[in-house]
């Protein structure tokens, strides 16, 4: 089994491809949209697999469309609600759904767990972020650039797919590694 995060796909949601959007989605039509993030969920997660969904599933479709989507995707579901729930409150969530949840992660092949903050929104502080808890967020659409303690994990920022862990901290770790080159050289170059 392997968990995975995602946020922000919108099902449904044509206005998403739109200009006026700040980052609008690259396919021609609703459909390729929906077709295109169903192809990517199903090449990643497998039945036994489990998916935290963080926020905004479905929007400006019908219900009808939002369970047909929600029936074709692989993996144990849970979410975490976001500010476009209309439709996917309404979706059987096996995991449930919460406004946020703190768990740990520890899949096949991890040297060891990895704790996790999950909202739909970005905080500048959470449960445990002083031990080391990392934060996973949706809503920006990929507007926040990561920190080297939180990112977004909507499709936005991974190339309309979900995302595992692992990829998840080698992103906070490369973004905590530059953050010491740049404080290295500002240290330099005051020093000079």
């Amino acid at each position: 089994m392997t968990t995975y995060f995602t946020s922000d796909t919108h099902f449904g949601h044509a206005g998403m491809l739109s200009p006026r959007m700040g980052r609008p989605r690259p396919f021609s039509s609703r459909e390729e949209h929906d077709e295109h993030l169903v192809a990517a969920w199903n090449n990643r997660v497998r039945p036994t697999d489990r998916v935290f969904h963080v926020g905004d599933f479905a929007y400006g479709c019908s219900m009808k469309h939002a369970e047909g989507i929600f029936s074709r995707l692989a993996g144990h579901r849970t979410l975490i609600r976001g500010n476009h729930e209309a439709r996917g409150e309404r979706l059987p969530w096996e995991g449930g759904i919460h406004d946020v949840m703190a768990l740990t992660v520890q899949d096949r092949g991890m040297p060891k767990g990895v704790d996790v903050w999950l909202s739909h929104y970005a905080h500048l502080t959470w449960r445990d972020i002083h031990r080391g808890r990392i934060h996973l967020f949706g809503h920006s659409h990929g507007s926040i650039p990561p920190t080297a303690r939180a990112c977004d994990v909507g499709v936005d920022s991974w190339d309309f797919r979900p995302v595992t862990i692992p990829e998840i901290v080698e992103l906070l770790a490369d973004v905590a590694a530059r953050g010491a080159g740049d404080a290295a050289s500002a240290s330099m170059a005051q020093a000079a």
